[in-house]
């Protein structure tokens, strides 16, 4: 039962990374992510690949998920620079399934459906049943600095220009904000921490595959900030964590019911998480930590 808590803990963790990213590019500036599972699966596809078939030390696999992020980031940004934000919905999730069907066909690259197999885990072979425990700690290092940083970032007046932007992007402009610039370099920074996230699962669960990277996840983590808080670093988190053990809740809960085969288990899962995504917006739309504007200090814009 403690290894159960424990590996939830780790994946709730790796959600609440994927949250606070989302919440960045959606809650802070109102830029729509729909593929957010892409950027997900391009850091864990960067990190496992370095350190499997290039032998790398971890943390450059960490720090090469990071940078990739970015650069996958800004690729999106900019192939949407000259069309309606709407279309960045559009184009991200195009991204992420581009990026799906690259993993599954690019064999000589990614190993294709059999997935990435083997990749090591941070003294994982010293630690050897003790890692799961350990690497719920480093989750929750990573998962501090990232939620401070994002705070600080929240509560300056960088932040505030990034709401202003959600708000209303002309009056932004004509205050004689830079828009295009500060909409880059946020999905910059969003699509780096869901890359980040990435390389941690794969080095978590030692096997990566395309199929592990549907675009599922995605409504998954737009459940877990509306239901704590758009806008909201710690919002994202406790939506994240609520929507790991309701995940794990129900599928128990299926379990349960008599004469139903695996298969439509399976599919009434999928459909209670969609009725609770439903309920979240109609009952409690700004979520259980809803969003509160600080006044600006005098003297700040």
């Amino acid at each position: 039962m403690l290894s159960y808590l424990v590996f939830m803990g780790t994946i709730g963790g790796i959600y609440a990374l994927l949250a606070l990213s989302l919440n960045l590019i959606w809650g802070s500036v109102g830029m729509v992510n729909l593929g957010l599972a892409g950027f997900f699966a391009v850091g864990a596809y960067a990190s496992a690949i370095l350190t499997t078939a290039g032998k790398a030390p971890i943390p450059l696999g960490l720090l090469l998920a990071l940078v990739v992020g970015v650069a996958a980031g800004l690729l999106a940004t900019f192939s949407t620079k000259r069309l309606r934000d709407d279309y960045l919905a559009i184009v991200t999730l195009g991204f992420a399934e581009v990026v799906r069907l690259v993993a599954q066909n690019e064999i000589w690259l990614t190993r294709g459906a059999d997935g990435i197999s083997g990749i090591p885990g941070p003294f994982k072979s010293d630690l050897g049943p003790n890692f799961n425990a350990f690497f719920l700690a480093l989750m929750a290092l990573i998962v501090g600095v990232v939620y401070w940083l994002l705070r600080r970032i929240d509560r300056s007046p960088y932040g505030r220009a990034l709401r202003a932007i959600r708000e209303d992007a002309q009056v932004a402009a004509v205050a004689g904000k830079n828009v295009m610039r500060f909409k880059t370099e946020a999905f910059a920074v969003s699509a780096a921490i869901a890359g980040l996230a990435g390389a941690l699962y794969g080095h978590f669960t030692s096997y990566i595959a395309p199929d592990l990277f549907q675009p599922l996840i995605t409504v998954y983590i737009f459940l877990a900030v509306t239901a704590g808080g758009t806008g909201r670093p710690s919002g994202g988190l406790v939506g994240a964590f609520l929507v790991v053990f309701f995940l794990e809740s129900m599928r128990f809960a299926v379990e349960v019911l008599p004469d139903v085969s695996p298969l439509r288990l399976a599919a009434l899962r999928e459909i209670l998480i969609g009725l609770a995504l439903l309920l979240v917006l109609r009952l409690r739309p700004q979520g259980l930590l809803p969003e509160t504007i600080r006044p600006a200090p005098r003297g700040q814009t």
